[in-house]
């Protein structure tokens, strides 16, 4: 089933239902669909046609909701890209798609009138924006209001999402209308979501969590509260006023929302099913969110913009920090972790050794290779399996953890040590509001692990925090902090990822005037 038959279907079963919210305001599903059919027939009547990519650069708004299935309607390729981007990085993706137009806002205005495409895109203008060929009302006032419905395979590419290029340039992810179908069942059934569900769509629509908040609540004919600029007290006040039941979050949001000095003041009664992914979440973290909020459902997500899904913990509250077990359409296995990439399929490690994860690629959610990108394509996919270049280890129950990467893992006097396992113990002192471990060059110990804090108390003292650390039977002595650095904030990615390697290059802000360090 394609994705804009399973939109009509949608629209049939509860018309009058609320489908998506942004401020003052609201569209049912009939009114949300004849202004989707307008855009889809303003971009057809411009030149937008079956296959072609339309590279999107709006924050969550509704226009942003709209286009993506007005694309889906002509059997286009819906291409979001951050829209902080630069301008080569926004040249870079907009020349690799080929894309036949490009959709703007305000805020990535710049990087789009001074990039040098190879050949120049329709511009689509929304807001108060310059350069513009055409702006997004206009596509909606001046719509022919009915377009030709092309025949749609399974096959077909929906969606190209890029992923973050931490690495290198961005690779593009083409994803197919089965890959999107298939992964919003699984969303819905690993979060156990019911009919009519309700989330607040801050999580980027550039980012698959997006993606999947998106999907799986309009097949469940819910509502999504489009939130363009996330704000710990305006996402409180939604998820209050909204009645929000469920929510897909990275780590870093359900934090500020948490730790908001209004929080107790609004009513969160309705929220019950919440689920993380992104990055790993601390175990004081995983405590508090069941402390506050009390869910009666808490899902750890582990997956990929490639392969949606690899391993879904449905049990955080007994276990923190799990990943669980491999999700509806999947399988896993853990092999030997080569930084040379030269590992297979049948290099299994151990139960209880660190190994690099990798997942079946025929899952009905996998991509089947980059775009354009050939040798990109040969080092992630061997022999049938995707290598996630993450390190995990099973424990007893067969449960994975994610412990790493394999670029972040340090090597400190001949010794492996990975940096979640430090900071699920730093992040416990009371004086500590955030951290990060990373390795840091070493003439002795070849590298040596650092600690970048943010102070929940400006008394903290790092010979505290040595102490903790010493005193704490999980961590090694080997394993604990021989550098720490107090800062003002930990730098991320736009969906919570911390960028360790900011933190390796020095940019950051001390949170006081000097680096202290511990030898010994």
């Amino acid at each position: 089933m394609n994705l804009s038959v399973m939109f009509d279907f949608i629209v049939d079963r509860y018309t009058n239902r609320t489908a998506i919210v942004e401020g003052d305001r609201r569209y049912t599903y009939s009114q949300f669909k004849q202004e989707i059919v307008k855009v889809a027939s303003s971009l057809q009547r411009m030149g937008v046609e079956q296959h072609d990519r339309v590279i999107v650069l709006l924050k969550n708004r509704v226009e942003n909701a709209v286009m993506y299935w007005a694309l889906q309607k002509l059997g286009a390729v819906y291409t979001p890209i951050n829209y902080r981007l630069s301008t080569k990085e926004v040249e870079y993706c907009v020349n690799d798609a080929a894309s036949k137009a490009v959709i703007f806002e305000s805020v990535a205005q710049s990087a789009v009138l001074h990039a040098t495409f190879q050949e120049r895109p329709i511009l689509i203008g929304f807001g108060d924006v310059e350069g513009a060929d055409i702006d997004y009302y206009e596509l909606v006032e001046r719509s022919p209001g009915s377009y030709n419905e092309p025949l749609i395979s399974d096959d077909d590419i929906a969606v190209m999402l890029y992923t973050s290029g931490t690495t290198g340039k961005p690779k593009g992810v083409p994803r197919s209308h089965k890959n999107e179908y298939a992964a919003a069942m699984a969303h819905i059934i690993q979060n156990h979501y019911q009919d009519g569900e309700s989330t607040l769509g801050t999580m980027p629509l550039y980012h698959t969590m997006g993606m999947r908040s998106l999907l799986s609540i309009a097949f469940l004919n819910g509502k999504f509260a489009a939130l363009p600029d996330f704000d710990a007290k305006e996402a409180l006040e939604i998820l209050s006023n909204e009645e929000i039941t469920c929510v897909y979050f990275v780590p870093t949001l359900y934090h500020d929302i948490i730790y908001h000095q209004d929080f107790s003041k609004y009513k969160l009664a309705k929220l019950k099913k919440l689920g993380y992914a992104g990055a790993s979440m601390t175990t004081s973290l995983t405590e508090k969110c069941i402390e506050q909020f009390n869910p009666e459902v808490f899902v750890n997500h582990y997956g990929s913009t490639e392969i949606y899904t690899f391993t879904i913990c449905s049990n955080v509250l007994a276990k923190p920090g799990c990943a669980g077990k491999a999700g509806f359409h999947q399988n896993i296995r853990l092999v030997e972790a080569k930084a040379d990439g030269s590992s297979l399929p049948d290099d299994v490690v151990q139960k209880g050794e660190i190994g690099e994860i990798i997942a079946n690629l025929d899952s009905i959610e996998a991509f089947k290779g980059y775009w354009n990108r050939p040798d990109a394509t040969a080092k992630a996919i061997r022999e049938g399996w995707y290598f996630t270049g993450d390190l995990g280890v099973l424990d007893d129950d067969g449960e994975l953890y994610v412990v790493g990467r394999v670029d972040d893992m340090i090597i400190s006097g001949g010794e492996n040590i990975h940096p979640l396992e430090v900071e699920d113990v730093l992040s416990k002192h009371e004086k500590v509001s955030e951290i990060a471990i990373v390795g840091e060059d070493d003439e002795k110990w070849g590298q040596m692990v650092s600690a970048f804090i943010v102070p929940k108390d400006p008394s903290i003292t790092v010979q505290e925090l040595d102490d903790f650390c010493k005193n704490n039977p999980k961590l090694s002595n080997f394993k604990r902090p021989r550098n720490y650095v107090f800062v003002k904030q930990i730098p991320k990615s736009p969906v919570g990822k911390v960028l360790r390697r900011k933190l390796r290059t020095g940019e950051y802000e001390l949170y006081q005037d000097e680096n202290k360090k511990i030898v010994g």
